[in-house]
């Protein structure tokens, strides 16, 4: 058995008017968090819930991933668009040429997320929350497909996306050149044991796979959850069996 990803986390100077943002867009209901936090629950076939967890650290330059919200028609993009402008979103501007279908906003708090167009291919068969597009090497795609036991559905120049096999978004990587990281990620994974007790076991699984330890100050974790980064040095941790 393999860690399940419980949570996409946040980083938030403001947890509840962030979650209050993602849960007006994406239709998810809001429920506490045991960190002091705010945790959104799917109402699809997403697999994983949304954390957003109390930080005074201020966002500083672009997120290594976001979302990609597919649409159904050019009136359902537009509707998405506004719905997200009202809640407190703004367009953004990270390079996009002026024909790219696609429509760049960021939350209350700055992090990037994309409004596909409709008709896009590679999600033709995922639900509203289509992909987490990841800045990321070749390598950890390899890496996450067997941290999570998900299998790859694109290994192609570089490129990669592995989807779980119950269905659910994407999680793509888009290959070399990697944008520099500009400190801790402020969106990252939250893994849960694949069982009581086998804590330490997934832990020493993950480092074989190219995983390393991070020194938090804490024993490598909280006490609860033990913190590690990928092969291309983003942040997770990994807690006991939700």
């Amino acid at each position: 058995m393999t860690s399940q990803l419980f949570a996409v986390c946040f980083d938030a100077r403001e947890p509840l008017r962030l979650a209050r943002f993602w849960s007006g867009v994406l239709g998810w209901e809001l429920v506490d968090d045991s960190r002091d936090g705010v945790g959104l629950l799917p109402s699809d076939d997403t697999g994983f819930r949304l954390r957003f967890l109390p930080s005074q650290e201020r966002k500083l330059g672009q997120n290594r991933m976001h979302f990609d919200l597919t649409s159904t028609s050019l009136e359902d993009q537009q509707q998405t668009v506004t719905r997200a402008l009202e809640l407190g979103g703004q367009h953004i501007d990270v390079g996009q040429l002026p024909e790219e279908g696609h429509v760049v906003l960021a939350d209350p708090e700055g992090n990037e997320f994309c409004v596909i167009e409709p008709g896009n291919n590679f999600l033709a068969d995922c639900g509203f929350v289509g992909a987490l597009a990841c800045d990321g090497s070749q390598e950890v795609g390899y890496f996450w497909s067997k941290a999570l036991g998900w299998p790859l559905v694109w290994d192609q120049d570089q490129e990669t996306a592995i989807r779980s096999p119950h269905g659910g978004p994407k999680i793509t990587w888009g290959g070399p050149p990697l944008d520099p990281r500009t400190g801790k990620s402020r969106v990252q994974f939250d893994l849960a044991s694949p069982a009581d007790g086998e804590r330490q076991a997934e832990v020493d699984r993950l480092l074989s796979l190219g995983a390393t330890l991070l020194d938090t100050g804490q024993g490598h974790g909280d006490g609860e959850r033990v913190a590690l980064a990928d092969p291309d040095g983003n942040e997770f941790l990994l807690a006991a069996a939700r």
